[in-house]
């Protein structure tokens, strides 16, 4: 009989076991705050990879669950909750942060555990450049795309172009990669005005751009920082053609804008979101409608592209991942196709994905 209990005892054990076999990722960003919008569309393209991998029965009979932590858009809880993600969570990895100096910021933490970053939600050549061991892009710089923006803008005809920055990593790092399209191109911006990241003074940038007389404006920022920004710019009567970059590409922005949304110009990393023709993008779809959604936002899709990445990473990890076979996964992983998009890397090269486009807002919606 007591060998029948203990047999049953451990039955029920490895069932347990079983049922809470997980694999632990970590995740800090912005939830709330400045950038919520875009955060929130990321994570929910991203959960759609997650949810069809896990209804699947998981990586190697093991499920994913996302450990997500609020920083608020602060640099400072975002270092902290990557602390608490990887020394008192051991999550196998983090996925998808948000921002620049919130990224630059975990950077420690990982050298310190040896923990992969995939897919953090900025473009900056930080990351990129040199090689950071533990960092894994899956989008392209925010240099990219500035240098296009600019550009596209000087081919148009509009000459004078204002450049607003805000002043900090990010906005450095996207203002390099705009002086380098001037200066392929043999030009100047008629002005550059830089933005406190915590509190723009528009009664300052506004004049700036429109005492020089600027036919159009490259506007480096984050959510709802140029959302006031545009509706300040237009408040005083400028109609000059305003430009931002990805990490404004989502529906929330739009919404945010309002009336001021016709006619904004915003630079893309991934394919239109509408383009059945891309794989990756009528899979995203399937899974979205599925969930009762209508459309995707470019938000959305960054979010299921990551999440396409983190998810082969850990089948190619093995049964029974850790932390240095999630990294080898990735540093091994070579053209894999997200569905019309290819994703490489090698210890040389983390940056993944080089695609840069632009989108006009329409009718309440990005359209190419």
């Amino acid at each position: 009989m007591k060998t029948l209990h203990a047999l049953c005892a451990a039955l029920l054990t490895m069932a347990a076991t079983a049922a809470s076999a997980q694999i632990l990722i970590g995740q800090t960003t912005g939830v709330t705050g400045s950038v919520a919008a875009s955060v929130n569309e990321a994570l929910g393209g991203a959960q759609l990879v997650i949810d069809a991998a896990n209804a699947q029965g998981g990586i190697h009979g093991e499920k994913i669950e996302i450990l997500r932590m609020d920083d608020a858009f602060d640099v400072k809880r975002a270092s902290e909750n990557a602390r608490v993600l990887i020394e008192d969570k051991k999550v196998l990895a983090l996925f998808l942060s948000r921002g620049t100096p919130h990224s630059q910021a975990i950077v420690p933490w990982l050298d310190k555990h040896g923990v992969p970053l995939i897919a953090p939600s900025t473009g900056a050549m930080a990351l990129h450049k040199p090689v950071l061991k533990h960092v894994f892009n899956v989008r392209a710089t925010y240099q990219r795309e500035a240098e296009k923006a600019v550009q596209h803008l000087l081919t148009t005809g509009l000459a004078r172009i204002a450049v607003v920055y805000v002043t900090d990593s990010f906005g450095q790092d996207a203002l390099e990669g705009a002086m380098t399209g001037f200066t392929k191109a043999q030009a100047k911006p008629i002005v550059t005005v830089p933005a406190d990241r915590e509190k723009p003074d528009y009664k300052s940038i506004v004049p700036a751009i429109k005492d020089a007389n600027a036919q159009a404006v490259l506007w480096i920022g984050s959510g709802t920082a140029v959302v006031e920004g545009i509706k300040a710019l237009r408040a005083s009567g400028s109609f000059a053609q305003v430009v931002t970059l990805s990490n404004n590409a989502s529906s929330g922005f739009i919404k945010q804008l309002g009336d001021t949304s016709k006619g904004v110009i915003v630079t893309q990393v991934f394919p239109n979101e509408r383009s059945i023709s891309y794989p990756m993008v009528k899979e995203a779809m399937a899974l979205a409608q599925a969930k009762g959604q209508t459309e995707l936002s470019p938000a959305a899709l960054e979010g299921f592209a990551s999440a396409k990445v983190l998810v082969e990473a850990l089948r190619r990890a093995g049964p029974k991942p850790t932390r240095a076979k999630v990294l080898a996964a990735l540093e091994t992983l070579r053209a894999y196709d997200l569905g019309g998009l290819e994703v490489s890397y090698s210890p040389q090269d983390h940056s993944g994905i080089d695609f840069a486009d632009l989108a006009i807002i329409s009718d309440g919606r990005f359209k190419r």
